[in-house]
């Protein structure tokens, strides 16, 4: 079992803090963020201390009714290799749908979906899962994700699902608390029994984050301090088994760093106290996480995959879910009706959610449209969100946008539209448009002004 100790989520907002923070052991950091040839300074600093590094991927959609992109495992795979990691972790979700199994257009959420506590999702899950065990030069361990909205017809509790993918699959667990809180809240789960029916023993380390609620909605923003119940939740997680890791997120609004060592003590404290309430227990032989282990433990099962998936049933498993999948996202972020059985008020607040995160995302990945269009930006990107999916991450969201801005007949002649024109004509051809010296630096000097 590897023990990584106190850990926080190394972002570049708090590089400088993270490094002068005392008694942190180990950092994540999302993988997708990463060049492996070309690793933050501090990331490096941190290595050469000895502190370790593990990646966090966010695109891989596990449990997605396709199979893992070959690429995307070698790209998660490179960047455990350059940060030289223990162990990498995913997210038990689905991010994208549609394409050939449903012959449709795929659709990316952009987001972290949850994955209905079915037979079939289960079977597919645990299929991927395998697939990239094989792929990756180190274990995996997977994250259990928070959500706003219920499948209908599931078959499982989530302890239930959690427990029968680690037996299955030999995969380790990545516990997030706060999205155990985030369930209680928006679904009415009780933390305590999805606690219970866990495999403790597969535990690699635990997540910690805050979060905030609106109008009976808990949101796991990441952008808030930790909250009291999140705590309890790790209070009790800890009286039933030592976790390897205990590790603080925080992705927005970041508090100074005082503040983030407060509460780096604070989930100090919550760990101490449940340990000092677990009953002594007879000693057991720890599961051992290393590479060779990890490979045998998996090896019969990844064999028995491969035979599954090989077989018609296998296909139509996929098939089954992947028509479930896509019919959930079109509804999301396409503006289609709404599958049976579920909830249309929580699948609207989960659509606005997922339209106003775009926004954001887009605003940082091309920062001139928010300053070319001022306080119309985020409606008008709202108005394109409810019926306009994404097609190919968010830099083509950014051109889409301003796209369907400029042909909408919106936005008046002037200025604003000229800019716009000039930003999109820029970076919609194969390459940019050829402008003299003197026209960069007047335009760069406008924009600048207005910041």
């Amino acid at each position: 079992m590897v023990r990584l100790g106190t850990g926080i989520g190394w972002r570049p907002e708090i590089a400088d803090a993270v490094e002068g923070m005392p008694g942190v052991d180990w950092v994540e950091v999302v993988a997708e963020n990463l060049c492996p040839g070309h690793l933050p300074e501090s990331l490096v600093r941190l290595r050469e201390r000895g502190v370790t590094v593990v990646p966090h991927g966010v695109s891989l959609g596990l449990g997605g009714a396709e199979r893992p992109d070959e690429g995307r495992l070698t790209a998660l795979a490179e960047r455990a290799e350059a940060l030289g990691a223990p162990l990498v972790t995913e997210h038990i979700a689905f991010v994208r749908a549609g394409g050939p199994l449903t012959a449709s257009a795929r659709l990316e959420a952009g987001h972290l979906l949850p994955v209905p506590r079915t037979r079939d999702a289960l079977d597919v899950l645990c299929a991927n899962v395998r697939i990239a065990q094989r792929a990756l030069p180190v274990p995996l361990a997977v994250e259990n994700i928070a959500a706003l909205i219920s499948w209908p017809g599931e078959e499982m509790t989530e302890g239930q699902f959690l427990y029968e993918l680690v037996e299955r699959t030999g995969v380790r667990l990545l516990i997030d608390v706060a999205n155990l809180h985030t369930n209680h809240v928006n679904r009415g789960e009780d933390p305590a029994k999805a606690l219970a029916e866990l495999p403790v023993e597969a535990i690699a380390y635990v997540h910690v984050a805050g979060g905030v609620e609106k109008d009976g909605v808990w949101h796991d923003s990441h952008a808030h301090p930790v909250p009291g119940p999140v705590l309890d939740i790790l209070t009790d997680l800890a009286s039933r088994v030592a976790p390897p890791g205990v590790l603080l997120e925080r992705d927005e609004d970041f508090p100074g760093a005082g503040e983030l060592e407060r509460e780096l003590l604070a989930i100090g404290e919550a760990v101490r106290t449940g340990t000092r309430s677990r009953h002594p227990e007879p000693a057991q032989e720890p599961v051992a996480v290393g590479r060779t282990a990890a490979a045998g433990e998996t090896r019969e099962a990844g064999e028995a995959g491969e035979a599954g998936e090989a077989g018609e049933a296998g296909e139509r498993v996929r098939e089954r879910v992947a028509l479930a999948q896509t019919a959930l996202l079109s509804a999301l972020v396409a503006g289609t009706p709404v599958p049976e059985g579920f909830d249309r008020t929580r699948l609207g607040i989960q659509a606005r959610a997922l339209a106003a995160k775009r926004a954001g995302v887009v605003a940082k990945v091309a920062p001139e449209l928010p300053v070319v269009l001022g306080t119309a930006y985020r409606p008008a990107f709202l108005s394109y969100a409810q019926s306009r999916p994404m097609r190919g991450g968010y830099r083509q969201d950014a051109l889409d946008f301003a796209e369907w801005v400029l042909l909408s007949g919106d936005l008046a002649e002037g200025r604003a539209k000229r800019e716009l024109r000039e930003w999109w004509l820029d970076r919609s051809g194969p390459a940019p448009r050829r402008r003299s010296r003197a026209a960069r630096v007047a335009r760069m000097g406008r924009v600048l002004m207005r910041r």
